[in-house]
């Protein structure tokens, strides 16, 4: 658990800062139009940055620390069915859905883990 919710902070801090110092690399790596609003894409990364703050603090108590991890599962969870909505209207590329896997997807396993071990200890 310590070591999925450090790499999870740590690939957070990371990737929170890239977008934020670079907002429009990920489009172009994709070879999308740029956004008209960059700043909401860097304030997804500021969010998502200062989410790997909260994880990183939880791997060294994760059963105290369970409500950081519910909102980062639901984050994670409530990220892929936003994309799959807009992949069926229209509104996003399949080729976006790279960002819904690494930053979501990939922790769904991990995180839902932790939960049940924050669940099973509160009652010790």
């Amino acid at each position: 658990m310590k070591i999925a919710l450090q790499l999870a902070g740590l690939y957070n801090l990371l990737w929170g800062a890239w977008v934020v110092l670079f907002p429009m690399q990920y489009f172009d790596w994709l070879a999308m139009p740029r956004p008209n609003y960059p700043s909401i894409w860097q304030a997804v990364g500021m969010i998502v940055g200062v989410y790997g703050l909260g994880y990183y603090v939880a791997a060294y108590r994760p059963a105290q620390h369970w409500p950081i991890v519910l909102v980062g599962f639901l984050g994670k969870l409530f990220g892929p069915i936003g994309l799959l909505f807009e992949l069926y209207r229209g509104g996003l590329p399949l080729r976006f859905a790279w960002v819904n896997l690494t930053n979501d997807v990939i922790w769904l396993v991990p995180f839902a883990l932790i939960l049940r071990f924050a669940w099973q200890q509160r009652g010790q």
